[in-house]
């Protein structure tokens, strides 16, 4: 990316280097071979950034940078603007009525974790190798076209023939499955199969590219208000949280001087 060509970040006077924009580019989502686009949206994460830093100095604020993981700290940065918004943000606790109304407008949201009842077929390879990834992908779709519409027993059949995985002697049978107990690629495909039916393509995971039938389902139960109570509060606070944060940055956006990036309204999602 040719950072030459896209305008200087200027933020209430303060020149910020291209460097540090092309650096946030890496962050920001962008169709292949549109650099514009992926600059456009650095520009504004690093205005934004650099606002709240401005006004966590303005406000002589001090943050010790905390652990966020194992071993992991934040940046001084980090820690200022984390600092600048629990001095500006002040959320309520919500209330019992606000939390249980939460809960009366749908309570078959809160369940307990399902159960997935699974058998795959795995045309295994490492996805890094485009090579090998293709030609599992065929693969895949060949043993697909063989196996569309057939029963229990054909897919097990299939893929004891077949299939990469040590569940091949048992007929690509996994046993049940909860959140968690799989890599998230394959979760996720998990929780759009119906009891009895089959992904419509093949599903691809680190692992390689896999044919997944769901033999059976058990939906989890509907939990009670008890059960669900403290998750509900706070998520309630996180949300109060995130609107107010939102409304504080679009004030200093709205009395910001800002050259280079296209802010308008614009306020951070989280």
């Amino acid at each position: 990316m040719n950072a030459a060509l896209f305008p200087d970040l200027v933020v209430n006077g303060e020149a910020v280097p291209h460097a540090v924009v092309a650096a946030e580019t890496q962050n920001q989502d962008a169709p292949a071979g549109k650099p514009g686009i992926a600059w456009r949206k650095a520009a504004n994460a690093v205005a934004i950034r650099t606002l709240l830093l401005q006004e966590a100095k303005a406000r002589d604020l001090d943050a010790t940078p905390e652990e966020v993981a194992p071993g992991r700290f934040e940046t001084d940065e980090e820690a200022l603007i984390r600092g600048l918004l629990d001095a500006a943000v002040d959320v309520a606790t919500p209330s019992e009525a606000a939390i249980k109304a939460e809960w009366d407008k749908d309570p078959s949201r809160f369940r307990s974790h399902p159960l997935w009842e699974v058998s795959h077929i795995l045309c295994a390879c490492d996805p890094r190798d485009q090579d090998a990834t293709a030609k599992a992908l065929t693969r895949a779709n060949g043993l697909l076209k063989i196996v569309q519409g057939a029963d229990a027993k054909g897919f097990a059949a299939l893929a004891a023939r077949e299939s990469d995985c040590g569940s091949k002697s048992s007929g690509g049978a996994l046993g049940q499955l909860g959140p968690g107990d799989t890599v998230p690629e394959f979760e996720a495909a998990l929780r759009d199969l119906a009891e009895g039916a089959m992904t419509q393509a093949p599903v691809l995971t680190r692992h390689g590219y896999h044919l997944i039938r769901m033999d059976a389902v058990a939906k989890g139960q509907v939990l009670p208000f008890a059960a669900v109570r403290d998750k509900i509060a706070a998520a309630l606070e996180k949300a109060a949280w995130v609107r107010q944060s939102r409304a504080f940055i679009a004030t200093l956006v709205a009395t910001a001087d800002i050259k280079g990036a296209e802010l308008g309204t614009v306020i951070p999602q989280g």
